[in-house]
């Protein structure tokens, strides 16, 4: 479904993707991890299009989308729930969630406000509430909703439990678990490993921009000296 090939990124002259490689097959989970500042936003914002490759290619179901804008990126079926949430803040939930309903490729089952909020229950009781008054752990559930409603084949979801109460991640993860065993393709950044090697098929370690490890959640599992090197503090 995706797949990225010699991808590099930079911000001005400073380079922070080298050759990065990566893909994500129709109804995976994947996985970027690692620590602080290695190149997962990056690498997540690249495939988005707001941060431009500089060389590499992206492509998306055979289609290459390095060069495209990041509206057409979301036409094709991509979409992004972002780090630090940023619902939009003067809007109620409601307004959120249909500010950005579309099914511009014809989903035979598409996601619906209803289908968000049985999905979210405590948004169904927070329809008329600003954005900006919401928990964080409703924003989160807000901006998963919110891609939803774009009816994306691919979600990628930067910090998805990011300072959240362990109790809102736990439902945040059995909702993304949920969203899997709907055949929904996800590449995700966080840092919650345990939780990531219950929900993911696959993972790939990012240090300075690099790929230094890439295998399945047994493989992960089983080799401790991948956590010690690359994700411990």
């Amino acid at each position: 479904m995706l797949k990225v090939e010699e991808l590099q990124a930079f911000y001005g002259t400073s380079q922070a993707l080298f050759d990065m490689n990566l893909q994500v097959d129709q109804g995976e989970v994947v996985t970027l991890i690692g620590r602080n500042g290695m190149g997962k936003t990056t690498t997540i914002h690249s495939i988005m299009g707001i941060v431009s490759a500089a060389t590499g290619s992206i492509n998306y179901k055979g289609i290459n989308i390095t060069s495209l804008s990041s509206f057409k990126i979301a036409r094709l079926g991509l979409a992004l729930v972002p780090e630090g949430r940023q619902i939009f803040p003067n809007l109620t939930v409601n307004e959120n969630l249909i500010a950005t309903a579309a099914n511009k490729r014809g989903n035979a089952n598409p996601w619906t406000k209803k289908a968000v909020l049985e999905l979210f229950p405590p948004l169904a009781m927070r329809l008329s509430s600003m954005g900006n008054l919401l928990s964080g752990g409703e924003q989160q559930m807000l901006a998963i909703g919110r891609a939803l409603m774009t009816n994306p084949d691919l979600l990628l979801l930067d910090d998805a439990t990011e300072g959240l109460a362990p109790l809102v991640r736990k439902d945040i993860w059995s909702s993304l678990q949920a969203l899997k065993s709907a055949g929904l393709s996800i590449l995700i950044v966080d840092k919650n490993l345990n939780d990531l090697v219950g929900l993911a098929d696959r993972h790939y370690v990012i240090e300075k921009g690099h790929v230094v490890w890439q295998g399945s959640s047994q493989q992960l599992t089983d080799d401790p000296s991948i956590k010690d090197k690359y994700l411990g503090v």
